[in-house]
């Protein structure tokens, strides 16, 4: 059983979408002893069977996700949020589906949202969510954790 997992989800090709998998590279290049990460990209569904394999206490779910804030914001997105259609996303399957599979294999899951810009094909990487990426791989190295008002805490 693996203690701690990120699931990140998006999409290269798309502007800030790409903050998932930026923060999976990231991982991967300089990995986190405490971390296990695994790059859902565009299908992350692809991903549960993996994951219900692994069952680990904590998945950390990370991805661009419009909750009506400046570029770059990060927040713990409720589950309550999704099924409410606050949260727009660029993936095919709806969230709410995600979710309720990977709550039936992991002890806590944790929605962590990215605020993009722009998620147009071909668009770069906005500096803030860029920033937002690197908050985040800081956060898993040092161990800090998160407060679900405010989203990271500093």
């Amino acid at each position: 059983m693996s203690d701690k997992i990120v699931l990140t989800v998006g999409s290269v090709l798309r502007g800030d979408d790409a903050a998932g998998p930026l923060l999976a590279k990231m991982m991967t290049d300089e990995p986190i002893p405490s971390w296990e990460v695994i790059d859902g990209g565009q299908t992350p569904e692809d991903e549960l069977s993996v994951i219900r394999r692994k069952s680990p206490n904590l998945l950390l779910l990370v991805d661009a996700a419009d909750m009506g804030l400046q570029p770059g914001e990060v927040r713990i997105v409720d589950e309550k949020d999704v099924y409410t259609d606050f949260l727009i996303t660029t993936h095919s399957l709806p969230l709410t589906f995600l979710l309720s599979e990977l709550k039936a294999s992991c002890k806590e899951v944790i929605f962590l949202g990215i605020q993009p810009s722009h998620t147009e094909f071909f668009a770069p990487l906005h500096p803030k969510v860029r920033a937002a990426v690197e908050s985040i791989y800081e956060h898993l190295k040092t161990g800090k954790g998160w407060d679900k008002g405010t989203g990271l805490v500093c």
